[in-house]
């Protein structure tokens, strides 16, 4: 293995943002793949109004890995609470001037990237302008992350709009030269799965000889995973990627979170074991919320082990 081990981390939202931040922090340089299927506030509006891919998750990854002393940075994440701009990011408007400046959302990502001199890459999980597509277990279909994020009954199964969106080079060939692949924390149906749903990105992972780590969620949400265990999370993460996608699971050292007014994940161990996987248990927690250091650490020691195919 090399000295400094490659690590991959896809998804999207605050999740991902979290483990990036805590990979920079213990000295990592990870790549990040992004979900790009966001509709709604300030990334809804400009890919609406301009026809770009939405930039939040984008800006949220740039700034994870963004020097902590970067004035620019902190700029980045300033949002406007009043005229025409209320609700939108510094660092979404920068993002979408720079598109059009350089002639590419991909250009604009790469000059940001340099511009804050990010410890790490930021790539999109694909080019293609994709919708995310939910089936019910009634039967209804919901389309838009948005829309699948606000309902109250329980998904069946995702599909992206086009069904078969090419994936970005560049994300394929980061999959397959990782030592360790990293799959959540962060909303199950419209952060950790969707990037996931692009046929190169799902085909590279089942195929990846990396150790891929899945960090177990540490609460449930109203609208997406009430009464998921960490257990079903995998069921659901594996129906819609295939049997196998991952090798270990990642839970904290306490079987259930304390959280107020909230409802915890229950990280009994047995269901996952029974699943076929590893349960590592690690100290990753803060209170109810990932401490982004412990879980960096945590996870560049998962990146140091051997590969479950037993390759150096």
């Amino acid at each position: 293995m090399r000295a400094e081990p490659r690590i991959v981390c896809l998804g999207g939202g605050t999740g991902l943002s979290t483990v990036l931040r805590g990979l920079k922090l213990a000295g990592a340089h990870p790549t990040a793949i992004v979900t790009l299927t966001d509709d709604g506030g300030s990334s809804g509006r400009l890919r609406r109004d301009l026809g770009m891919p939405p930039p939040g998750d984008v800006r949220n990854c740039l700034v994870a890995l963004a020097d902590d002393e970067s004035v620019l940075a902190e700029v980045f994440q300033h949002r406007f609470d009043r005229g025409d701009l209320e609700g939108h990011s510094l660092g979404n408007l920068v993002l979408a001037a720079l598109t059009e400046v350089a002639g590419s959302f991909e250009a604009a990502v790469a000059l940001s990237s340099h511009v804050l001199a990010i410890s790490g890459s930021v790539l999109p999980a694909t080019r293609e302008k994709a919708v995310l597509v939910a089936e019910m277990e009634d039967g209804r279909v919901v389309a838009g992350e948005t829309a699948v994020a606000s309902e109250r009954r329980a998904v069946r199964r995702l599909r992206l709009q086009p069904e078969r969106p090419q994936p970005h080079p560049e994300s394929v060939e980061a999959l397959r030269d990782a030592d360790l692949v990293v799959l959540g924390p962060g909303s199950l149906f419209t952060s950790t799965i969707p990037p996931l749903l692009v046929p190169g990105l799902g085909d590279a992972l089942r195929a990846s000889t990396a150790r891929r780590v899945y960090v177990a969620n540490l609460l449930q949400e109203p609208s997406e995973t009430i009464g998921y265990d960490a257990a079903t999370h995998l069921e659901r993460l594996e129906r819609h990627v295939g049997r196998g996608v991952v090798d270990t699971v990642l839970v904290p050292t306490v079987r259930r979170v304390d959280a107020p007014g909230l409802i915890p994940v229950d990280f009994e161990r047995q269901p996952l074991v029974d699943s076929g996987v590893e349960v590592v248990v690690a100290r990753i927690t803060d209170g109810h919320h990932h401490d982004p250091l412990r879980l960096g650490r945590a996870l560049i020691a998962q990146a140091r082990r051997p590969r479950p195919d037993g390759r150096a």
